[in-house]
């Protein structure tokens, strides 16, 4: 059995799955374009985590987020994972 190094904490957890996400969106200047924020909830919320984004990143990963059904954040690499695929699939 593998030892696992002690303690173990929500902060070294790297990899968590999401379970929520929201969309923002704050005005800019006049003139100014806004700025589109992604708040990730992830693991029932024992981390949150938000990104900001430009439009065309925020319109990609909402049909991401749609029509996927199993996501997972890298929180160090800020990195979204879609999907899970079986090995030999």
């Amino acid at each position: 059995m593998a030892r696992v190094k002690q303690p173990l904490t929500d902060d070294s957890i790297k990899v968590r799955q999401l379970s929520h996400y929201q969309f923002s969106w704050v005005a800019g200047e006049p003139g100014v374009p806004g700025t589109f924020t992604l708040q990730l909830v992830l693991d029932e919320g024992a981390w949150e985590e938000v990104l900001t984004v430009d439009a065309n990143d925020a319109d990609v990963l909402q049909d991401l987020l749609e029509n996927t059904e199993t996501v997972h954040y890298d929180i160090g690499r800020r990195t979204l994972m879609f999907g899970v695929t079986p090995t030999g699939s």
